[in-house]
């Protein structure tokens, strides 16, 4: 079977490298994380099932602006707000049956990988060093974000971009190494005391890892601009090599009423609050049951009817013997950009071997 993600056929051989961007740990864990990691899980036990080898990076991004600007206001250090956070996510991530990746970095660690990568684009022309900080340029950047050019830059602007640093040549321009204000975390460098840039930390820490090209990144939408664009310019203008990532991967937003879960907006709903009134099948079930790209309302009244659907597949589950046919279709299903619905309906109406192989794959066991 071939996979197709993202609605095109994503061949493979014998291994997959694949690259999610994880939390920055000071609000952990929330419906929207949860939903991007055990979508990711997903993908890689569906892989798995059919004889290809995940090998999976998912980083921590525990240097960064908000990271520092929450451990200031609840009056601890970022190191020990990411540390508590970092656990409180892995607790989270293991009841909800997500597997550990191969591969967990910790930004802080690749310091020294991403002062390295701002001194090949500074030779390669495409970064410019000023006032101890090194600045990628964006160009035209902003053409990929299908948005205009200023509502583009708005929106980089809004998502950490810094587009008042008098420094920049230009307002879209990214940071690859920013010098700290005292305090700050930092760490030294040609050019002086600072830190990594947040687009610069994963793409040190993917081509680190994985080499200079991956076959899928994985992350939540809202990070597909500026983020993802940035991390894939940054990495090929480096390196040489395109595409950075063969296929991408962009978990549809979770809302509440309407609105993005975020912090800004106070709306988050926490897995740990979650399990405990619901089975950690059933909440893994309601993430996974409907389209991975598309954005979704979530409502916890719904889980009852989540509920009833994975009583009805152990049940299927439950009948003895088979059929081989309907196991393979379940699995088609799923090769089909992890069209979890359509084979969890599959398997509730033929039983037996299918769907214990679905409950099987899924986790959901």
């Amino acid at each position: 079977m071939l996979l197709r993600l993202a609605s095109e056929p994503l061949p493979s051989l014998s291994r997959a490298r694949i690259y999610v961007c994880g939390i920055t740990p000071y609000d952990t864990t929330h419906i929207g994380h949860a939903a991007t990691f055990v979508w990711v899980d997903a993908l890689t036990r569906v892989l798995a099932h059919v004889g290809i080898e995940p090998e999976v990076v998912r980083n921590i991004t525990d240097v960064d602006d908000e990271l520092i600007r929450e451990a200031n206001e609840r009056g601890t250090t970022w190191s020990a707000l990411a540390t508590q956070q970092t656990f409180q996510f892995e607790d989270d991530m293991r009841k909800l049956r997500v597997q550990r990746p191969a591969f967990e970095p910790a930004s802080r660690d690749y310091v020294t990988d991403v002062v390295f990568l701002a001194r090949v684009l500074l030779d390669r022309g495409v970064a410019y060093e000023r006032d101890g900080s090194v600045y990628f340029r964006a160009g035209d950047l902003w053409k990929r974000s299908g948005l205009d050019q200023a509502e583009a830059v708005e929106l980089y602007g809004r998502r950490g971009g810094r587009i008042d640093d008098p420094a920049k040549d230009d307002p879209a321009d990214a940071a690859i190494w920013q010098t700290s204000a005292e305090g700050e975390p930092s760490w030294d460098s040609p050019w002086g005391r600072g830190r990594p840039g947040w687009h610069a930390e994963c793409a040190a820490m993917a081509t680190s890892i994985l080499g200079l090209s991956i076959d899928v990144h994985a992350g939540g939408a809202d990070l597909a601009y500026p983020h993802h664009v940035y991390e894939q310019a940054i990495v090929e203008a480096a390196t040489g090599v395109t595409p950075f990532a063969r296929r991408w991967m962009h978990v549809g937003t979770v809302r509440r009423n309407g609105e993005k879960v975020a912090k800004s907006t106070g709306n988050l709903v926490f897995v740990m609050d979650l399990l405990q009134r619901w089975a950690p099948q059933v909440l893994r079930l309601h993430l996974l049951d409907r389209p991975w790209a598309e954005p979704w309302d979530f409502d916890e009244a719904d889980l009852a009817a989540t509920a009833t659907r994975l009583e009805a597949l152990w049940t299927a589950g439950s009948t003895p013997g088979g059929d081989d046919d309907a196991v393979h279709a379940a699995l088609e299903a799923l090769m089909d950009d992890l069209d979890v619905p359509r084979a969890v309906d599959l398997a509730i109406e033929s039983g037996g071997e299918a769907a214990r192989t679905v409950a099987k794959v899924l986790a959901l066991l």
